[in-house]
């Protein structure tokens, strides 16, 4: 019997019945974003105002939820959405983008928290601070390393009963129960604009794909991510070239591919 929990396997899935993903995500990852999405096989829907947030996250398979550029107005339909998704036994994932700068980030935040993400995807500074530690963070920036992110992971996974996924040179993703590290990437994807917002849409898809384990289906991202990546290492001379480089990888991405490449390890 075909192993149906693999990565390859959840990219096939996904691409045989695409999922309708909502993406409330900030402005300068939106164009990547919905390009991420086209190239990895889902149908992405940028839909943020209060208006229609709620309602358009019931027909969706999942939800996506950014903080990068928020405003009170935007923040509301965060919420309306979150609720919906979570009426509607929908998965959606948190990005706390740069949640400790200020004391709007921080309240936000502690709102979305309570409607329940079925993921939390961020980088290890982010992590950190989210379990209450001190991280070294600035801006958007991470400044801390994965390996110190793990046990903040952990412990928020079993605090919100989410998957954490934390990003960055070595991916970790847990459960609070179960977790792997994934390798792979490339060192230019730092230097691409709002690549780690596109991932949290691509988890979001995978969720959508595989509702009831949302680890499977994070891993499953994270490791089409690292391959693409990597693949886009080889052949890239800068940012720029990896930009463009990294969809045409990404899309050209198949099951056997994926699972051959993806070097994924219990943690």
């Amino acid at each position: 019997m075909q192993n149906q929990t693999t990565p390859g396997a959840l990219l096939t899935a996904m691409r045989a019945n695409p999922p309708l993903v909502q993406c409330i995500t900030n402005f300068v990852a939106m164009n990547i974003a919905a390009n991420v999405m086209l190239a990895a096989g889902a149908s992405p829907a940028m839909v943020h105002a209060e208006e229609e947030a709620g309602e358009f996250a019931e027909i969706s398979g999942a939800l996506t939820i950014n903080i990068g550029t928020l405003s009170t107005d935007w923040m509301a339909g965060m919420v309306s959405a979150a609720q919906s998704a979570t009426k509607a036994g929908k998965p959606w994932v948190l990005d706390p983008v740069a949640h400790y700068a200020t004391s709007f980030r921080r309240k936000a935040v502690a709102e979305l928290l309570e409607l329940n993400p079925a993921v939390i995807r961020g980088n290890a500074s982010e992590i950190i601070a989210l379990a209450g530690g001190a991280s070294r963070g600035q801006g958007v920036d991470s400044r801390d390393p994965v390996e110190l992110a793990e046990e903040a992971a952990i412990l928020l996974a079993r605090k919100y009963r989410s998957v954490v996924a934390v990003t960055g040179a070595t991916d970790f993703v847990t459960d609070g129960n179960r977790a792997v590290r994934i390798n792979g990437g490339s060192p230019l994807m730092p230097q691409v604009t709002a690549l780690g917002c596109a991932l949290t849409c691509l988890v979001g898809a995978f969720a959508a794909t595989r509702p009831q384990d949302p680890f499977d289906a994070s891993v499953a991202a994270l490791a089409a991510f690292a391959v693409a990546g990597e693949r886009t290492g080889r052949e890239a001379v800068g940012p720029g070239s990896f930009s463009w480089r990294f969809l045409d990888a990404l899309a050209a991405l198949d099951e056997k591919a994926i699972d051959r490449e993806a070097r994924i390890t219990p943690a």
